[in-house]
């Protein structure tokens, strides 16, 4: 018997336990298979699972894409556009390209450059030399958005208080920033090139994050991988200026 019923529902018995437990010893044996099969490929051609940010590909890596494509036409991309995390380990993706200032332990991977914020509002609504940040209203991160380090820069800046309009995605910000709901932090990288919008602020070097290429140590070898990677640390690095927000 693998289960025992009460009034509240059922519960694991001791046999249930421990077959659940060898199930998740298989899957693990099966999973790190399946990346020593795959880090085997020498040959730059197959398929990468990619998984990125909406705000990443909109702004940045698009166009790094299609570059990369005509370098490797052996190569296809599946990329995953995404603000959740996907589980490399249990390759849900084979990469992931994210900022972040904590990358996961259990990951490998590269740095490609650091990433700027600043404050931007609607050009025509908001200029820099007058602007009073203190008395405009915020457009701030959402809850599902995940971003502590903003959450507490705006509390600490008092900020949070002007705040009643929240969006749970970074272009959803920019659109509403875009919009003359309020002014708000966006990536340099993202808002710098958009005409409606002015930069208020320069770059605040306590919000800045890295960009980093991550992937399983199992697939490090990978030609293919290494190819993406390679590629991408050039075409980023090149553009570091850029990414780190032009100063105010």
């Amino acid at each position: 018997m693998l289960f025992e019923r009460s009034r509240t529902g059922y519960t694991p018995t001791l046999a249930g336990e421990e077959l659940a437990d060898h199930a998740r010893q298989m899957e693990a044996f099966v999973l790190s298979a399946e990346r020593r099969v795959v880090g085997r490929d020498l040959q730059p051609t197959g398929a990468v699972w990619v998984t990125t940010t909406d705000s990443m590909m909109t702004g940045l890596l698009a166009p790094l894409f299609r570059d990369f494509r005509q370098a490797y036409p052996g190569i296809t991309l599946d990329v995953a556009v995404s603000n959740q995390r996907f589980n490399l380990t249990k390759r849900e993706a084979d990469v992931a390209i994210r900022p972040s200032n904590a990358p996961p332990d259990n990951l490998v991977g590269r740095k490609l450059v650091d990433l700027g914020m600043a404050v931007y509002g609607r050009k025509g609504l908001f200029a820099p030399e007058s602007v009073d940040l203190d008395q405009v209203d915020w457009v701030g991160p959402g809850s599902r958005l995940f971003d502590q380090p903003l959450l507490q820069w705006m509390a600490d800046q008092g900020h949070d208080k002007r705040c009643q309009f929240r969006v749970d995605t970074l272009i959803g910000m920019l659109a509403s920033v875009r919009a003359g709901i309020g002014v708000a932090i966006l990536p340099c990288y993202l808002a710098d090139g958009d005409e409606d919008l002015v930069q208020l602020t320069g770059p605040i070097p306590s919000l800045s994050y890295g960009l980093w290429f991550l992937l399983h140590p199992d697939l490090r070898d990978v030609a293919r991988i290494r190819s993406l990677l390679e590629f991408m640390t050039e075409a980023v690095r090149a553009q570091s200026e850029r990414l780190a927000g032009r100063p105010h």
